[in-house]
């Protein structure tokens, strides 16, 4: 097997482990992995338009997550509101409940976390990370994870330079 064939179906196989052991954590909980990114996201950074929500968001292609935020607000778990200022633009914040829900996401990925530090303990992350910032970064997932790190578009800082999280 080629190692570029090899290196795929090992990130699709560890994608999809990671999202199992996510999707049985979650399950109790009564939500997906992608409601509880946008539970997440909220959480983090407290109001957000549709629109800003769909340019952080990795689980979802495209900056209008409508269908995703209508099943968390039906859920009661997020708000949303008319912007004062541009009645055009939606606000979207967590409910109570959503607050209290994102942070039992919290750690839920925490453990999770663990987990990946205990397996990449003594193993290069960092080339690693740069591997996959170099494939991924000129692409859309790419675009919204490095949103999310707080990188600009086309910045090619060295991973350690990353912000770790």
């Amino acid at each position: 097997m080629r190692k570029a064939e090899h290196l795929r179906f090992a990130i699709l196989a560890a994608q999809r482990e990671g999202n199992r052991l996510l999707i049985q954590a979650l399950k109790p909980h009564g939500i997906t992995p992608s409601q509880a990114e946008v539970l997440r996201l909220l959480q983090q950074h407290g109001t957000l338009s549709l629109n800003g929500l769909g340019q952080l968001l990795v689980c979802e292609s495209g900056t209008n997550p409508s269908r995703l935020v209508e099943r968390v607000v039906a859920a009661g778990l997020v708000e949303r509101r008319t912007d004062a200022e541009d009645r055009r633009y939606l606000q979207l914040s967590l409910t109570p409940e959503g607050e209290r829900l994102a942070t039992a996401v919290a750690g839920i990925e925490e453990f999770l976390y663990a987990s990946m530090d205990a397996a990449c303990e003594g193993l290069d992350t960092d080339a690693m990370l740069a591997f996959l910032h170099s494939f991924i970064d000129p692409l859309p997932s790419g675009e919204a994870l490095n949103k999310r790190l707080g990188l600009d578009q086309g910045a090619h800082g060295t991973v350690g330079d990353r912000p770790s999280g």
